[in-house]
C-alpha cells in the first residue's frame, strides 16, 4: 500500500514541480522559517501531538513523514490562509506538498541538528 502512496506522492510532486507549485512553497517556506517560527512551530506540535515528528526533522537523523491530515492539526488556520493568500491555490493543492516539503526544509534551517533557542 505505501508503494502505491509513494509513487502518487511522487506524481504530485513532479507535477508540482513542473507547475511551479514546489518551488513557490520551497520559497515560501524558506522565508518563514526563521529560529522564531520553529520554535512556534515546535509549541504547536506539541499541542497537536506531533512532537516527535517535529523534532525528527530538527534532529540529524531520519525525517518523519507528516500526512495532510497531520499538517492541518499542526498549522492554524491563518497559517494556511497565509500560503493561500502568498500562491493563490486553494488549501488542498498546497497542503501535500507542504506535507513533502516542510520536513525537509526545517531540517535545512537546522544544520546543527538541534532547535532554535526560544527568544
Amino acid at each position: 500500500m505505501s508503494g502505491i502512496f509513494d509513487d502518487v506522492m511522487g506524481k504530485l510532486t513532479d507535477l508540482a514541480a513542473s507547475s511551479g507549485l514546489a518551488e513557490q512553497v520551497h520559497t515560501y517556506l524558506a522565508q518563514l522559517l526563521t529560529p522564531a517560527t520553529i520554535s512556534s512551530l515546535l509549541d504547536q506540535a506539541e499541542k497537536a501531538g506531533l512532537t516527535d515528528k517535529v523534532k525528527s526533522w530538527i534532529g540529524s537523523g531520519e525525517n518523519l513523514p507528516i500526512s495532510t491530515d497531520e499538517l492541518r492539526s499542526l498549522l492554524s488556520s491563518q497559517q494556511v490562509q497565509a500560503m493561500v493568500d502568498h500562491t493563490g491555490l486553494p488549501a488542498a493543492t498546497i497542503l501535500p506538498v507542504l506535507a513533502h516539503l516542510l520536513p525537509v526544509a526545517v531540517n535545512a534551517q537546522t544544520p546543527q541538528g538541534e532547535a532554535p533557542a526560544k527568544a
